[in-house]
């Protein structure tokens, strides 16, 4: 007797569809899995044997064939072990109702016949519901992500016997739905504030900027000043994710992370040591998965010391910035995954940090010039602000003067942000993300705006893709004032950022 049950399975930020076919046939007893298994799909034999054993079920002794079709594709998940079984038992005849074609089943199985939870469940949910699943057997641990996933219905497993019991009819397994079930973000409290930092006005404000519009921003200034405090107190004004944004940042933590059962309801902020792998960065391995730049998406990916990365990790940011992708090619296969991330990047302006400051700088000429020529003209162009972050005098940092609260800047950059909901008609779109085409037709600048840039632009010799960038900064300047338009002053000060402050150009 020959059955089919339905599985997905994990394709770096995609998924494929699998059927899991068992023929039960007269021959020496035992488990055969073919269709380009790995080892960890093929000792899922062992598991099944010891989980039958233990929960009660009969192994047929007959000879099992399991095939995982489509069969030119590897598979390399324990996801496998619950459909495998579930075949087993339909095909030997120890349950009579067979599944619904819209029905999934998925989960990794313990030797006592427990069903544990799997790596990238909301991929393989999310893939199911492409292919019209609509029903979904899963490892109870996995519940909560799982419910994320609009449209479908969840029914939580324990253990195989559960299964086996639900499916004859015995008791019935609860199904919960996941349009019903809500998700709501719960108050999140930064260790990192804006009224910790005493001044630094101008740095405060081009980072309201970057927050407002998804900007790029590089820092630069002697060594504690505040420009790694200011970094981290980024994410504290950032407005709070949105239910598509939880599903897309928890699903590719699922991915990477040791604790894959997690929802991520915070922002990511990422931020890697300059001695980091190039490979621990952007992604891949043997079996490739999310890099350091995928895991900020929709966060934050901050580059502490920015010059001190290797070159060919900062040139591999190139993709990324533009693309808000990055492609990851192997020889088994080509995989993309999603990289929408705010860059905020720190230097000094020297190696040893102190060149035009009070302090003695000791660094060489020449050692300076090679520092400055680690970032490539084709990285400045990607970034859209520039700051001096200054020394601040002694006297001031104990005084008990408020600062502005980081709860105060972030209502400005929510508002501004609802303007580009408005203009987009897109949640998840900002200034920072719009083509050519987008600022053509939907951004509107004033007669005199846009002669002022264009003088500027042929004065300061800037780029094509420099142009549009000012243009989106401006944009979002005009939306934290509020203006239906780019105005003079929106593209005066936008230009005031595009001064590269390490003399880069």
């Amino acid at each position: 007797m020959s059955v089919s049950i339905r599985s997905v399975l994990d394709a770096g930020s995609q998924a494929v569809t699998i059927n899991v076919e068992c023929h039960v046939s007269n021959g020496l007893p035992g488990i055969v899995i073919v269709g380009f298994a790995n080892k960890a799909v093929d000792e899922s034999k062992e598991r099944i044997r010891s989980a039958f054993a233990s929960s009660g079920l009969d192994l047929p002794r007959k000879r099992i064939t399991i095939n995982l079709a489509p069969a030119d594709i590897p598979k390399d998940s324990t996801s496998f072990d619950l459909p495998i079984a579930v075949a087993i038992l339909l095909a030997s005849g120890q349950i009579s109702n067979t599944p619904s074609t819209h029905t999934s089943f998925i989960g990794e199985l313990g030797l006592d016949g427990s069903v544990r939870g799997v790596r990238g469940i909301i991929g393989k949910l999310l893939a199911g519901r492409k292919v019209d699943f609509r029903t979904f057997y899963v490892p109870i641990d996995n519940v909560r992500q799982a419910l994320l996933v609009p449209g479908i219905t969840v029914i939580p497993v324990k253990n195989i016997r559960e299964i086996y019991l639900d499916l004859t009819n015995t008791s019935t397994l609860k199904r919960y739905s996941s349009d019903n079930t809500k998700h709501g973000s719960h108050a999140i409290q930064y260790t990192n504030d804006f009224k910790d930092v005493v001044g630094q006005k101008r740095a405060k404000r081009a980072l309201e900027i970057a927050a407002a519009g998804g900007h790029n921003i590089l820092m630069s200034g002697a060594p504690g000043t505040g420009k790694s405090m200011l970094a981290k107190a980024l994410p504290s004004i950032l407005p709070p994710m949105t239910p598509d944004e939880i599903l897309e940042v928890t699903h590719l933590h699922s991915l990477a992370d040791k604790n894959y059962e997690q929802i991520i309801t915070e922002r990511p902020f990422r931020s890697p040591h300059h001695s980091a792998s190039e490979i621990s960065i952007i992604g891949g391995g043997q079996h490739p998965r999310p890099g350091e730049i995928s895991l900020a998406h929709r966060g934050i990916l901050m580059f502490d010391e920015f010059p001190e990365f290797s070159r060919s990790t900062i040139e591999a940011l190139r993709q990324p910035l533009e693309d808000n992708v990055i492609s990851v090619s192997r020889a088994r296969d080509n995989l993309r995954f999603p990289a929408n991330f705010m860059l905020v990047a720190t230097a000094n302006p020297c190696p040893c940090g102190y060149y035009g400051t009070a302090k003695p700088c000791t660094c060489m000429p020449h050692t300076i010039n090679k520092y400055h020529r680690k970032l490539s003209g084709p990285i400045i162009d990607r970034i859209d602000l520039y700051i001096d972050v200054d020394e601040v005098e002694h006297k001031s940092l104990l005084r008990s003067d408020t600062e502005e609260p980081s709860s105060d800047i972030q209502k400005r950059v929510i508002m501004a942000r609802m303007h580009q909901q408005d203009r987009f008609k897109d949640n998840l779109k900002h200034n920072a993300s719009l083509t050519n085409r987008d600022i053509k037709e939907y951004l509107q600048l004033t007669n005199e705006a846009e002669q002022l840039l264009n003088q500027a632009a042929k004065r300061l010799n800037i780029s094509a893709r420099s142009y549009m960038r000012v243009i989106k900064v401006a944009q979002t300047i005009a939306d934290l004032s509020e203006s239906d338009s780019i105005d003079t002053q929106h593209i005066s000060e936008a230009l005031q950022y595009r001064k590269p402050t390490l003399d880069l150009i």
